[in-house]
């Protein structure tokens, strides 16, 4: 498959060959940190306890960080021996870059604040960005949109190049038995190609869009209008006190039977509101659904709603890329198979090196030959 292997010749090849396995790993990252820090994992005895309150766990975070005023997002343990993460988006610590939020690790049975860390300082965040954008922040995700976008053209060339005779499909998807040495790596490259072509250009075009929104969102609301968050602010009044982060949650899960509370982000101030996002059976992500109700911390009024159910193909296709990109639209199979395509193209351009030399060394003995 030729073409698949001049892919990894690019000077950019590197970048993917190094990349692809990162993205292997990052499938798995939240559980691959809770098993390289053993502390956030909590007792199967502990788990049995009934959990503290919402606003026990809010009130244990702010009291341990008393100087960060602003909005918190307490993401729910995605199960019953992990802890609840809470990220704090604009800590001062970390201005002038586009993401690097404290997460605060808090035992939800207890209140105990276990573990602060700012992101990109603990192994599988740093991985993340290494992934993301190559550890240059905003001008590296640029980079590796760019070099993704480049990239198409010669993974298309490859499937073309590919392409068998009539009559010679089952050629060009075999590995021929007790080949030479040269036709055993040549069949190698062109299966592992082939087999693996449709995901890997799913997650090309995802990781594209993905590091340059602001290049393709424009488009895609122009064919298909994308959701505008609402302002959704608070009516503040003197006297009035916040409700409590389980009122708020009370006020919105019933809105959505059945739907699962997935995050909770408190209010920005004295006219920001809590933002409730629950998960609604179908949505490709779990971890990041799109449901979510803005409620009112003074009165515990509904301000506004997002349904994505009801939303229009932009919306839905937008929705679709992350949970696309790391496998989670298809569970725990599409996670594995994300996470072996990852090393695929080490293997495609391990090969594609290999058959490249041996041609080259036949070219040079055939020219020996005829001197």
């Amino acid at each position: 498959m030729a073409g698949l292997s001049s892919l990894f010749r690019l000077e950019s090849g590197s970048i993917i060959c190094s990349g692809r396995p990162t993205g292997s790993v990052l499938v798995f990252y939240v559980e691959l940190d809770e098993i390289l820090n053993p502390n956030l994992h909590i007792t199967a005895a502990q788990a049995q306890q009934q959990p503290q309150s919402y606003e026990a766990v809010f009130q244990a975070i702010r009291q341990a960080h008393p100087e960060r005023k602003a909005s918190w997002r307490l993401e729910m343990p995605h199960h019953k021996q992990a802890m609840l993460m809470a990220r704090y988006y604009m800590p001062i610590e970390k201005a002038g870059l586009s993401f690097a939020p404290l997460i605060v690790w808090v035992n939800p049975y207890n209140a105990e604040v276990v573990s602060s860390r700012f992101w990109g300082e603990f192994a599988m965040t740093w991985l993340f960005d290494l992934h993301y954008a190559l550890l240059l922040d905003e001008a590296g995700k640029t980079l590796m949109g760019i070099v993704g976008f480049l990239l198409l053209i010669p993974l298309l060339s490859g499937i073309y190049l590919w392409w068998p005779a009539s009559g010679k499909l089952r050629q060009g998807l075999s590995i021929k038995r007790r080949a030479s040495k040269p036709r055993l790596i040549f069949d190698l490259h062109k299966t592992h190609g082939v087999y693996s072509y449709v995901i890997m250009l799913l997650l090309l075009v995802s990781g594209v869009i993905l590091e340059l929104p602001t290049v393709f969102k424009p488009a895609i609301n122009y064919l298909s209008p994308l959701y505008q968050a609402k302002a959704n602010q608070s009516q503040y009044q003197a006297g009035y006190f916040r409700i409590s982060l389980d009122q708020a949650v009370a006020i919105a899960t019933p809105l959505y039977p059945g739907a699962v509370l997935r995050w909770i982000e408190t209010p920005n101030g004295p006219n920001g509101s809590y933002r409730i996002m629950l998960y609604q059976q179908g949505e490709p992500s779990f971890r990041f659904p799109k449901t979510t109700v803005w409620i009112d911390q003074y009165n515990g009024a509904v301000l506004s709603t997002r349904n994505p159910r009801l939303e229009h193909i932009g919306d839905t296709f937008i929705n679709w890329l992350h949970p696309l990109h790391n496998g989670e639209i298809a569970g725990i199979t599409g996670r594995l198979l994300v996470f072996i395509s990852g090393f695929i193209p080490a293997v495609l351009y391990v090969t594609g090196i290999i058959r490249w030399l041996q041609k080259r060394k036949a070219r040079t003995s055939k020219v020996r030959g005829i001197c």
